[in-house]
């Protein structure tokens, strides 16, 4: 059983990742539950690993896979067991074209790379396709894949070589992970805030300092709506 408070990072955490394809921050978290340190938040995060529910990946700052969900959160009931029937596989295995039709899978222009580090130049390559699952190009307006060069966004669990998918938009809100075009020739991604006139584009990795520009020099291109890592 979980008390309240890891039931609602365990919900906070699966929402979060069910809208970014991300998990939070250890600030967001905290933020979220209202607590006054991370310590907390290291604290909650153990018991839901030690009790199954969630994993945290090796090697990556923060990043977490959630295993499992209580059934108040839309899990499977205690002791549900899949039936596997024993059986010849159909010859009717649905084709790549016809997961596509059916909305299974999408394929997307991959773009180009995107810096999360050092700035690099704005994307202007004859895209490729990459195939993505159905449910993250769900939402309304156009999508579109990138591949992530740099680790400046670790922290959200975002490594270098990792592909996000966008969704066009030209606004964001506060928080939001976003492809930012800074001075019209340089595409980079970063988490969206405002202060004051200014805008920020805030790093994930304590090792880089987020960047603080006029409203007029950034131009937002696209919001994250998930994420697709390759072993």
């Amino acid at each position: 059983m979980l008390t309240k408070k890891q039931l609602d990072l365990l919900d906070f955490i699966n929402k979060r990742m069910t809208r970014d394809g991300v998990p939070p921050s250890f600030d967001e978290m905290k933020d979220a539950l209202d607590l006054r340190s991370k310590s907390g938040i290291h604290r909650l995060i153990t018991a839901l690993e030690e009790r199954g529910f969630i994993r945290r990946l090796a090697h990556r700052a923060r990043a977490i896979e959630i295993v499992k969900l209580p059934e108040s959160l839309g899990g499977a009931p205690a002791g549900f067991r899949p039936q596997v029937i024993d059986g010849d596989r159909p010859d009717s295995t649905p084709s790549a074209a016809q997961n596509i039709a059916n909305g299974a899978i999408a394929k997307l222009p991959l773009m180009g790379r995107i810096a999360a580090g050092q700035p690099i130049e704005a994307i202007n390559d004859v895209p490729p396709g990459v195939m993505v699952p159905g449910q993250m190009v769900q939402g309304a307006g156009k999508h579109y894949a990138l591949e992530v060069k740099g680790d400046s966004m670790i922290d959200a669990g975002i490594n270098d070589g990792d592909v996000v998918v966008i969704r066009e938009s030209n606004d964001a809100a506060e928080g939001d992970i976003v492809v930012a075009q800074v001075e019209g020739y340089e595409a980079t991604l970063k988490r969206f805030r405002r202060r004051g006139g200014m805008i920020v584009l805030e790093a994930a990795n304590p090792a880089y300092e987020s960047r603080v520009l006029p409203e007029g020099a950034v131009s937002v291109q696209g919001r994250l709506v998930g994420l697709i890592r390759t072993y």
